[in-house]
């Protein structure tokens, strides 16, 4: 008998055809992940470096042969007098699109699952997900034709009602209503598709016996649905909160058009704020600094929210 168990263990072990399948299915995804998201993390070091090009040599060498600077490269992200608006804008940002991101995405998830027209749910649901395909600079030229200041639409109609025209790009007080506005306009789409996704794989019998009980559609909603997508909100909740020190780049600077001037208090973020950095004369090693720092607060959230879920739900848990 155990002869027998150790040849099916060792047949069990073999190499198959499907582990060949599967290999070369999973490999371009494997190559894409070592090429873009580890051989990159190397350049992690340039944050503890005074970074400097020397001429004739490659980007290897000069990283190499660049003096260390320990943590003094940290100095420019706490010691900068816009470290308090960038942090609270990125962080309070973050936390808006999460609260409302989610609440609208379920109600219209929801939503579109009781409508009976199968043919307009797709229609519904096509219209909404069309949004995320566009790129932020294509959608910063469709918000640059209402608002531009000389021959935007806005002002345009403001000028035929006798009224001056609003420099809509020196507005900081606008702007988050427009950030806001802008982000749910193109992510609740996506969303709304992974819960109305999760609401389609709901037993059905769920329902009928609810029906039988005399159950309208709001306790239908209330004691079947949500209690069924609790799991899913949970897990898109933990994997946005460890999100919530990067902001999206192309929202908050093409669409601000370079989130500076009068509209920096109410625009900027740290991704914005690195990336106007490299522009300057800032050192490569203090920029970099800033986003490790970024990396590093990130994935304390997302370990503190998965912690905090797992006291209360261990099942909702992701780790």
């Amino acid at each position: 008998m155990k002869k027998e168990a150790k040849k099916g263990n060792k047949l069990k072990r073999r190499w198959n055809k499907n582990d060949t399948e599967l290999t070369i299915l999973a490999l371009p995804t494997t190559i894409w992940y070592i090429l873009f998201s580890f051989l990159p993390m190397f350049g992690l070091i340039i944050a503890f470096k005074n970074y400097k090009i020397t001429g004739g040599h490659g980007f290897l060498y000069n990283v190499i042969h660049s003096e260390w600077a320990g943590f003094s490269n940290f100095e420019f992200l706490v010691k900068s007098n816009d470290l308090f608006v960038i942090l609270r804008n990125t962080i309070v940002y973050n936390l808006v699109f999460i609260v409302l991101g989610t609440v609208l995405a379920v109600a219209l998830a929801i939503m579109i699952s009781e409508l009976w027209s199968k043919k307009k749910s797709k229609v519904y649901q096509t219209l909404m997900f069309f949004p995320y395909f566009m790129s932020w600079v294509v959608a910063a030229y469709f918000l640059d034709a209402f608002l531009n200041q000389d021959n935007g639409l806005i002002n345009s109609m403001l000028r035929d009602a006798g009224k001056d025209p609003i420099q809509w790009y020196m507005s900081a007080g606008v702007w988050p209503f427009l950030l806001v506005f802008m982000y749910l306009w193109k992510s609740t789409g996506y969303n709304m598709v992974i819960y109305l996704a999760n609401i389609s794989g709901i037993d059905s019998t769920l329902y009928e016996a609810a029906v039988m009980d005399g159950a309208n559609k709001w306790q239908q909603m209330r004691f079947i649905t949500l209690p069924c997508l609790k799991n899913v909100i949970i897990m898109m909740f933990i994997l946005n909160v460890g999100k919530i020190f990067y902001s999206d780049f192309g929202l908050f600077f093409q669409l601000t058009q370079g989130a500076s001037g009068s509209i920096f208090n109410t625009t900027a973020t740290i991704d914005t704020f690195v990336f106007n950095s490299l522009q300057s004369s800032t050192p490569v090693g203090m920029t970099s600094a800033a986003t490790f720092f970024q990396s590093v607060a990130c994935c304390i959230t997302i370990l503190i929210a998965n912690a905090i879920v797992r006291k209360i739900d261990e099942d909702s848990a992701i780790i």
